[in-house]
């Protein structure tokens, strides 16, 4: 954990029973070439440990949580972060979404987050990082 506190890299913490998220997350890891994210999901004890010493309230957080720097940014500014700093072709219109006013964007996260169970389903427990890809993640 101390990598991630003493601000090297990112932490995300994301609903791990959530089959979206799951897949978002794979997607970061493929375009994360700069290695500059590790993972944890909300369900996991160091996502309890940094609960209590960021004071969020785990049990009705709705949205992926990034840590950067000892700072906390959640829902729309989470995914703008997280998007401004892959390898991908659309990287670059994150910048832009920004122009977009903080409520609005948000609206429209919380709108989808209400729904990705409907959606995409959820699984019984956790997803389980391949050999390949475990050291990314904290538990």
């Amino acid at each position: 954990m101390a990598p991630v506190l003493a601000g090297q890299k990112d932490l995300i913490l994301f609903d791990g029973i959530c089959n979206f998220c799951n897949s978002y997350i794979n997607y970061v890891i493929t375009h994360d070439q700069s290695d500059r994210f590790v993972f944890a999901s909300l369900q996991s004890q160091i996502a309890a440990e940094l609960a209590g010493k960021y004071n969020l309230d785990l049990q009705n957080q709705n949205s992926i949580i990034v840590i950067h720097n000892q700072q906390i940014l959640t829902r729309s500014d989470g995914i703008i972060y997280i998007a401004r700093h892959l390898n991908t072709w659309w990287s670059w219109t994150a910048h832009g979404l920004t122009i977009v006013p903080q409520f609005i964007r948000n609206a429209v996260y919380t709108w989808f987050a209400n729904r990705r169970y409907a959606w995409f389903g959820r699984l019984e427990s956790c997803m389980i990082p391949t050999p390949e890809i475990r050291e990314k993640f904290l538990s």
